[in-house]
């Protein structure tokens, strides 16, 4: 039988017995698929989704950074005053009518030593507006009677009004007053909502653990809680503490300036206590420099006095009253407090700084809490000295004061016997 045509395509495509066949070219859809696996459209769309997210996240975060930070500043107030509103809860009263006259106190407090700074300030200010003349008149002197010039104020008036540089700072002056005063609105609008959200998360303090603790399974509930509570007593204890020194601080300050018969002598005073306390590590300087320079008004000795008294109560604080008072509250190493400042004040400024050692301590709390400690071993290298018994001591001493002939007299049978 002789073969068709078509068997003969066959038999002349078919490759020889033992042969491998020859690799056939992909078709179409075959070669998109050795290209393009399946997974990697989603990948790709699941990337792009998440850049788009975290770009919207940053965005977010910038814009809602403001807000972020006076809700911590308003929680951290929260615990602070959370003492003294559950103490007066626990008399009977409600918790908003507690936290509204804890909120009062404190208004009526703040209004009264701006109002009292503000007097002072504005007398200091007038005093020596109308005093310049005088001052002016005295220096023109000194320095015609030292280089014989023939200086007046009167031509000295004249020159500085006619200046171009005063002409400049008026106008610009003048076209700043509307920052100042939208930095103002903003300052009082920023404080307005810190009272609010602080006002809210102490009057609703246990509704907020109620809602926290509801989406947490017991176990989780309890360390919540006592996290909390540990935040609540460094955070008030850090406050009260402070303020106590603040009080002391005040109080020598004001006998100090009284003798001295510095006007203002009480605005002054809490002036020193409030802003050498409550502003970390450079407060005592500008707490300093005001009480100077308004002594330095009434004598220079004074100043000086007021410097010398300054710097012998900072160590007399330091040293004795600080670790006193803060030793059961916010019981922090003082080059860990300073780090802790300094961290904060890198990351959030004046309000890092502020928070800084009260959240630093609720943390160490915290973890001591929970890391277990043990019996330091008697090693010397760990106490820092050699330990030495009295009788070691003592032989030593007799060791040392023993002729070299009996020394010798006594090796003599340990060298025989050897």
């Amino acid at each position: 039988m002789a073969p068709t045509d078509e068997t003969a395509q066959v038999d002349q495509q078919a490759p020889p017995l033992g042969t491998t066949p020859p690799a056939r070219p992909p078709s179409g859809d075959d070669a998109g698929q050795a290209r393009m696996p399946r997974w990697l459209p989603r990948a790709m769309v699941l990337a792009l989704s998440l850049v788009a997210v975290f770009q919207l996240g940053n965005w977010a975060f910038h814009q809602l950074i403001g807000l972020l930070l006076n809700i911590l500043i308003a929680f951290f107030l929260a615990l602070a005053i959370e003492p003294a509103v559950s103490w007066m809860a626990s008399k009977g009263l409600r918790r908003g009518f507690a936290t509204f006259l804890v909120f009062f106190g404190v208004l009526i407090v703040a209004a009264g030593f701006v109002t009292l700074l503000g007097s002072m300030l504005a007398g200091q200010i007038i005093r020596m507006i109308e005093g310049f003349p005088e001052y002016l008149d005295s220096v023109i002197s000194w320095i015609n009677t030292t280089f014989h010039t023939e200086l007046k104020r009167v031509d000295i008036q004249e020159g500085l009004l006619r200046s171009d540089w005063l002409q400049r700072y008026v106008q610009n002056s003048a076209t700043g007053v509307l920052d100042v005063s939208t930095q103002v609105l903003g300052g009082l609008f920023r404080l307005l909502t810190i009272a609010l959200f602080s006002f809210y998360f102490a009057a609703d303090g246990p509704r907020l653990r109620r809602a926290l603790c509801s989406v947490l399974p017991p176990a989780r509930q309890a360390e919540v809680l006592r996290a909390w509570e540990i935040a609540v007593d460094k955070t008030g204890g850090y406050l009260y503490s402070r303020g106590l020194m603040a009080l002391i601080s005040g109080i020598a300050h004001y006998i100090l300036l009284e003798y001295l018969g510095v006007n203002y002598a009480p605005v002054l005073a809490v002036w020193v206590g409030l802003v050498s306390q409550f502003i970390p590590t450079i407060g005592t300087y500008l707490a300093g420099a005001l009480p100077m320079l308004i002594a330095f008004t009434v004598n220079p000795w004074y100043a000086l006095w007021v410097l010398v008294f300054v710097v012998i109560y900072q160590q007399f604080e330091n040293y004795v009253l600080q670790p006193k008072l803060t030793a059961k509250t916010v019981d922090v190493h003082p080059a860990v407090a300073f780090g802790s400042v300094i961290a904060g004040t890198a990351l959030l400024g004046a309000v890092g700084a502020l928070i800084a050692i009260p959240a630093v301590a609720t943390l160490q709390a915290f973890l001591g809490a929970y890391v277990r400690r043990y019996d330091v071993t008697d090693d010397p290298r760990v106490h820092g000295h050699h330990k030495r018994t009295p009788g070691n001591i003592l032989a030593r001493v007799r060791r040392l004061l023993e002729p070299k002939r009996e020394r010798e007299l006594e090796a003599e049978p340990e060298n025989g016997a050897s």
